[in-house]
């Protein structure tokens, strides 16, 4: 595993990193880091000091055209009233997500790491999907958009399956703007429900080769919001 040290950008060779271990650790947050790494396939992912980079193998992925919406969440998206809306409330919707889960002695989203997501937002790269009932925050996600490629990395439910439905409005959108690739990270029975699928490493690099030659939609997403 390499340190990385200083300002200096670089990172060792995605293609040899371990399958299941960070490939790197050290280094700092700062955004041409984080968007430096994402770039490459690479995220950071630790509980405690220091920063851990990592980039699994396999992947998980979902391509907003084979989003699955199974017979369980289409009742859900008839069965109440939604709004879903961008970039409303970024900074709850990343509070919530940092708040431990049940199974879950404390969580991986440190202030810091609160802090340079936030900063990343400011500049027009990290962005939030809210899930309201009655004006109410039901659920919501967020991540990094970087060309044709969405980097989800983290959702949460205060009512069963908001999350879902604010990913379900996430890839219907991205849909229209011809994303192809909306990065999950590591596999979880969540994300496979949605449509997920592990794809080897050497695929996915590929696969984000080619999405981020497209523009990055950078800036406010907000005035995007439906009701349904």
């Amino acid at each position: 595993m390499q340190w990385l040290h200083g300002y200096h950008l670089g990172f060792p060779p995605v293609t040899g990193a371990p399958a299941d271990a960070p490939l790197a650790a050290g280094g700092d947050l700062r955004p041409e880091r984080l968007l430096h790494a994402y770039s490459l396939g690479i995220f950071p992912w630790y509980s405690a000091p220091p920063i851990l980079w990592w980039s699994p193998d396999p992947r998980m992925v979902v391509s907003p055209r084979a989003l699955r919406i199974n017979r369980s969440l289409a009742r859900s998206l008839r069965r109440a009233a939604w709004t879903l809306s961008f970039d409303r409330a970024f900074s709850e919707v990343i509070s919530h997500c940092a708040a431990p889960r049940r199974t879950q002695q404390g969580t991986w989203l440190s202030p810091d790491m609160i802090a340079a997501y936030e900063e990343l937002h400011r500049l027009g790269f990290a962005h939030s999907v809210e899930c309201w009932q009655e004006g109410t925050l039901a659920g919501g996600l967020y991540g990094l958009s970087l060309g044709g490629a969405f980097f989800g990395e983290s959702m949460f439910s205060l009512v069963p399956d908001a999350s879902k439905i604010a990913f379900v409005h996430l890839a219907r959108t991205l849909e229209t703007w011809n994303f192809p690739l909306i990065d999950c990270q590591v596999s979880s029975a969540h994300m496979e429900s949605l449509g997920g699928v592990a794809l080897p490493r050497a695929t996915f690099l590929a696969q984000l080769h080619d999405a981020l030659g497209a523009p990055t939609r950078r800036g406010s997403w907000q005035e995007i919001t439906v009701t349904q």
